[in-house]
C-alpha cells in the first residue's frame, strides 16, 4: 500500500482534530512524539515490556495514514496491556511527517529510547530509508502500510537492493494489487473494455500497472486505453478522462491514491462519462477527504483487506472503540497496524522471547516465529509470511454505497 511518493496514503487535513484526540490518548499510554517523555518499558501491571516503536505522518498532508496507523496499533496496545498477560508492551510513536530523513531521525529517536520491534513505517519511501537501518541495526520491523517491495529488498521478489530479512509487511505488496485486481475484475465480469490512468512518476502506483497489465494479457483483458500524470500534473485530468471516454471503455482502473481519484471523478462527472471506477487500497479514504462530494463515489469498487461493516464480532469490536476514541470510522491502515501488534504478540509467544533480551536477539527470534505462525486478525484470517517478508492474505471487494462502504 508504494505508500506515497508524493501524497500517499491519504491526504486529509481534517484529521488535525483526530491527531489532537491521539495525542492525549497517547499520552496517557506512554506513545510520544518525544523519546524522552515516553514510557520506560514498565507496565500499569508493574511487569516488563517489551519497548514497541511507531513512526508516520502524524502531522502534514499525509496525516491521516499515520495517525491511522498510530491510533490502531494504540489500540491494540492498551487491550493486550489490560489483559495484564505475560506479554506487555510499552509505545512510543514518532511523526516523520511523510519525509524519509525526518523518518530516519524518528528511528534514530526510537533507538535511543531503547526500542525492541518497529511498527512502521506507515509510508514507503521513509520505509525504504528506515528499512535499511533495522535491517542493519538487527531491529525487527513489520509495516502495517509501505507496500513497495523495495521496503523488502532481495532479487527474488524484484526488489533492488540487498535482501532485508528482518522486515516484514501487513500489506499487500503493489505486484499482489495489481495481479488480484486483474484477476477479481476477470472473475466478476466487471469490465469488457478497461481505460488505466495512473501515476508514472509514483512507485505504488506504476508498481501495480505493471503487474496488473502482465495479468490482464494472461487473461486476455481489453485494454483501450492508458494514460498517466504525475505528482507536479495532478490538477488536470481532461485529457486523461476524454481518452478513456474516447476509447469506449466501460470501466476505468485506478492504481492511484485516492485525492487524484476525487479529481478524476470529478471530471468524468463535467463530462457525463459514467464507466464503473475500480480503484485499489490507496482510494480507500476517498469518503472522508475535505471538500469532496461524495456522491461522485458512488459505485466505486475496490480491493481492500479491511471493510469496516463486516459482521464478525472481532471487527465490529474494533470500529465501535475506534469510533468511541476518535470519532471517526477506522480505515484500512488503522486496521492493519492492530493487526501488527497483535501478530507481534503472537510471534514473541511462539519465539519464547522476553523483554530483558536485545533488540538483536529478539529480531532474530521474531524472523524465525513469524514465517511460522498462521494469524487471524481483521484484516485476513489465515495471515501467512514468506521468509521474504510478503504477507499472505485474501483481498476483498468493497463498493461505495450511499455514502458509506460496503462489503461486495
Amino acid at each position: 500500500m508504494n505508500r506515497m511518493n508524493h501524497m500517499s496514503r491519504r491526504t486529509f487535513l481534517r484529521m488535525g482534530s483526530l491527531i489532537g484526540a491521539s495525542t492525549l490518548l497517547s499520552a496517557c499510554n506512554g506513545s510520544s512524539n518525544d523519546a524522552s517523555q515516553a514510557d520506560e518499558g514498565t507496565a500499569e501491571t508493574g511487569a516488563a515490556s517489551f519497548k514497541i516503536g511507531h513512526i508516520g505522518p502524524l502531522t502534514g498532508g499525509a496525516a491521516i495514514y499515520g495517525t491511522a496507523t498510530n491510533n490502531g496499533a494504540q489500540i491494540a496496545i492498551d487491550e493486550i496491556n489490560a489483559e495484564g498477560g505475560a506479554i506487555q508492551f510499552a509505545f512510543n510513536s514518532q511523526d516523520d511527517e511523510h519525509d524519509a530523513e525526518k523518518s530516519v531521525n524518528a528511528y534514530n529517536n526510537l533507538k535511543d529510547w531503547g526500542m525492541q520491534v518497529l511498527v512502521g513505517t506507515t509510508t514507503t519511501t521513509p520505509c525504504v530509508a528506515v528499512s535499511a537501518e533495522t535491517n542493519a541495526d538487527r531491529i525487527f520491523q513489520l509495516t502495517p502500510s509501505a507496500s513497495s517491495v523495495n521496503v523488502l529488498g532481495g532479487e527474488e521478489i524484484g526488489a533492488s537492493g540487498p535482501r532485508k530479512d528482518n522486515v516484514f509487511q501487513m500489506c499487500f505488496t503493489d505486484p499482489n494489487q495489481g495481479t488480484a485486481s486483474a484477476q477479481y475484475i476477470s472473475e466478476q465480469k466487471l469490465g469488457t473494455k478497461i481505460a488505466i490512468i495512473y501515476n508514472n512518476a509514483d512507485a505504488y502506483s506504476t508498481g501495480i500497472y505493471n503487474t496488473f497489465m502482465e495479468k490482464a494479457a494472461e487473461l486476455n483483458l481489453d485494454v483501450v486505453a492508458e494514460t498517466t500524470f504525475t505528482d507536479d500534473t495532478a490538477t488536470d485530468f481532461s485529457v486523461q478522462v476524454s481518452a478513456a471516454k474516447d476509447s469506449g471503455a466501460d470501466l476505468l482502473f485506478l492504481p492511484i491514491y485516492y485525492q487524484p481519484a476525487s479529481l478524476i471523478l470529478a471530471e468524468a462527472s463535467k463530462q457525463a462519462y459514467a464507466p464503473l471506477f475500480f480503484g485499489v487500497d490507496g482510494m480507500d479514504g476517498i469518503l472522508t477527504m475535505e471538500g469532496f462530494d461524495a456522491s461522485l463515489a458512488e459505485g466505486v469498487i475496490l480491493l481492500t483487506p479491511f471493510v469496516a461493516n463486516a459482521d464478525d464480532p472481532k471487527t465490529q469490536g474494533f470500529v465501535s472503540k475506534y469510533q468511541d476514541l476518535y470519532g471517526d470510522v477506522p480505515n484500512q491502515f488503522a486496521a492493519d497496524a492492530y493487526d501488527c501488534i497483535y501478530a507481534i504478540k503472537a510471534a514473541l509467544e511462539a519465539a519464547g522471547s522476553t523483554p530483558d533480551q536485545s533488540a538483536e536477539e529478539i529480531c532474530e527470534a521474531l524472523i524465525a516465529a513469524i514465517t511460522t505462525i498462521t494469524f487471524d486478525g481483521i484484516t485476513g484470517t489465515g495471515v501467512t509470511w514468506a521468509s521474504t517478508g510478503e504477507v499472505s492474505k485474501s483481498p476483498k471487494g468493497m463498493v461505495i454505497k450511499e455514502g458509506a462502504y460496503v462489503a461486495m
